[in-house]
């Protein structure tokens, strides 16, 4: 076999793999690696403006997709610059693998009492390992081929989630001769689970209910999900980053529990004798703090697939230790019909529902009301293969009012939580969608922190459906300072500034227009899909002081909810 060059190899192996793009910001450290995927020109390259949009990007393609998304950064700041990136695909377990250039061997310190000997030399690997799967320091080229192997194996095995590599610059200029793989240790089902408790308590509930989080989506097992709810006919909440689960019009869905959840979801959760979790961590902001209260007049099922988020922070809880595919196709082959028992047990919720709607909870609030904007926005008749929103207020609204269709998905940046997400990810979304548009919602203060990545937008046409919602504050934390520090607004509200974000996009080459009266909803929405495979941006005027609204009271149980009642203690989260 003859000899290849190690990059030419990996540029090989990434496309056999069916890696479709790679994200990347251009440093010294990667310029091997470039080349080989230019001269191969298998894979396309996606330039970006900031490594951490680059990660982010290739989180997002690996929740599209399933195959793990892929960034490249050089040495130093590059590689740190994609560590926040790195951290979102591990919390929101998104299936990607990082590449890094790294000094050559000989600018090494090693072992020497330096901070540093090459330029730009940063042991990234250390810095990467508590946030990743497995973060791999290549030595020598012959490790190349193995390393690449088990690192999209690792990536996509159990609870997906990131893998590094991290390849020194003479090791990427070497030549290798492409070795036989190790297999890893095949992959074996859980066997038959021992349903029959869980079913039977099924038989014996009265308000049973499901909690789905995001542990399905990144188990690939939506279709499973909705077969079992389907064969089940049980009321089906879901956290933050289950929100495209079931489809809107559903006749199981409830609606997003949690801390931002909507009300009468939540009340609804409180009301249920059963409660079967899959996929969720039961974190503080699904729980809130209470846990007691959470646990309290109900039997719990846990099902994940690590045993450490089981009987975590909810005790008692009866343990599945499965993933979530296997475990729902068994339990779906199992279910028993269960005609019209949980009539009553639906009308009930519908009464909550009725009675606490999400666009009733901002009364008197000025101008456009951001959940009503939110359901027009996603009512309006459109092909868009998924939504992608930001990190902030806006997050919460959409996760709130968003009508999803049967085959739109919803991505946002869950565990890490960070401002920026938005924008590089929906490119990464978009780049996957199978030429359909997306949709990105933001706020404008998490949209300055990527908000370079309109040039990328622009050079590739991505049709991408932009909506900013500029309250002029960062919204979700001038609430928090409103509640806590007396409406002192240092650095939300005073000391902080918004432009005018269709000047902003006039400047990059992207149409954009403004919505200040509720009025011209429609017809901005309208004016949004008038093209639909043309990038747009739509700003969305909303007040300073509207407020995320319904927000569990922190200290009280998930039904207790602001602003009709008030935290006994100060957050923490």
């Amino acid at each position: 076999m003859s000899k290849i060059k190690v990059t030419d190899y990996i540029a090989d192996y990434l496309h056999e793999k069916g890696v479709r793009q790679v994200f990347e910001l251009s440093g010294g450290m990667i310029t091997h690696l470039l080349d080989s995927l230019c001269t191969r020109n298998q894979i396309q390259v996606v330039s970006v403006h900031h490594e951490q949009a680059a990660a982010f990007a290739a989180d997002a393609t690996g929740r599209m997709t399933g195959i793990p998304g892929v960034a490249l950064a050089t040495s130093g700041p590059g590689a740190t610059n994609l560590l926040t990136g790195i951290g979102s695909c591990y919390f929101d377990s998104s299936p990607a693998v990082f590449i890094t250039g790294q000094v050559n061997r000989d600018e090494q310190k090693g072992e020497r009492a330096i901070r540093q000997l090459g330029f730009q030399e940063t042991d990234i690997v250390s810095m990467a390992a508590p946030i990743t799967k497995r973060s791999i320091r290549i030595k020598a080229p012959s490790e190349v081929p193995q390393a690449l192997h088990d690192a999209f194996d690792e990536a996509v095995a159990g609870r997906p989630g990131p893998v590094l590599l991290d390849i020194p610059m003479d090791v990427q200029r070497a030549l290798i001769e492409p070795e036989i793989l190790r297999e890893q240790n095949a992959q074996t089902g859980p066997g038959a689970l021992d349903l029959k408790p869980l079913l039977r308590a099924l038989a014996a509930a009265k308000r049973p209910m499901i909690l789905a989080g995001g542990g399905v989506s990144a188990g690939r097992a939506i279709a499973a999900f909705r077969r079992s709810v389907d064969a089940l006919g049980t009321p089906v909440v879901h956290s933050l980053m289950g929100t495209d689960l079931l489809p809107w019009s559903h006749p199981c869905r409830v609606g997003m529990i949690g801390t931002y959840g909507n009300r009468w979801a939540n009340m609804a959760l409180m009301k249920s004798d059963l409660l079967i979790v899959i996929g969720s961590r039961l974190d503080v902001r699904q729980t809130g703090s209470r846990t007691d209260s959470f646990a309290e007049g109900r039997t719990i099922f846990h099902i994940d697939c690590e045993p450490g988020e089981i009987n975590n922070r909810v005790k008692n809880c009866e343990a599945i230790l499965c993933e979530a595919r296997p475990f729902l196709e068994q339990l779906t082959g199992e279910a028993v019909e269960p005609g019209n028992r949980y009539e009553s047990w639906f009308g009930e919720i519908m009464e909550l529902r009725q009675g606490w709607p999400d666009t009733g909870e901002l009364p008197g609030a000025p101008g456009i009301n951001p959940n009503d904007f939110i359901h027009q926005l996603s009512r309006h008749k459109n092909n868009a293969a998924a939504y992608v929103a930001d990190v902030g207020q806006h997050q919460m609204w959409a996760a709130q009012s968003l009508e999803l269709g049967e085959d739109q998905r919803f991505f946002t940046s869950g565990g890490m939580g960070s401002m920026g997400f938005g924008l590089p990810a929906s490119i990464g979304a978009v780049l996957n969608g199978n030429g359909r548009p997306v949709v990105i919602i933001a706020g404008d203060g998490g949209f300055q922190c990527n908000i370079q990545e309109l040039q990328t937008v622009l050079r590739l046409n991505l049709p991408l459906k932009i909506v900013v919602m500029n309250n002029q504050c960062h919204g979700m934390v001038r609430q928090f300072q409103e509640s806590y520090f007396d409406s002192r607004y240092q650095s939300t509200y005073w000391g902080y500034s918004a432009p005018d974000f269709t000047g902003i996009a006039g400047a990059y080459g992207i149409e954009a227009a403004t919505v200040k009266d509720p009025a011209d909803v429609p017809s901005s929405v309208d004016w949004l899909w008038r093209e639909p495979l043309k990038p747009q941006l739509l700003q969305v005027m909303i007040d300073t002081f509207s407020n995320s609204y319904p927000k569990v009271a922190f200290g009280r149980s998930i039904a207790e909810m602001e602003p009709f009642s008030k935290p006994v203690e100060m957050e923490s989260t």
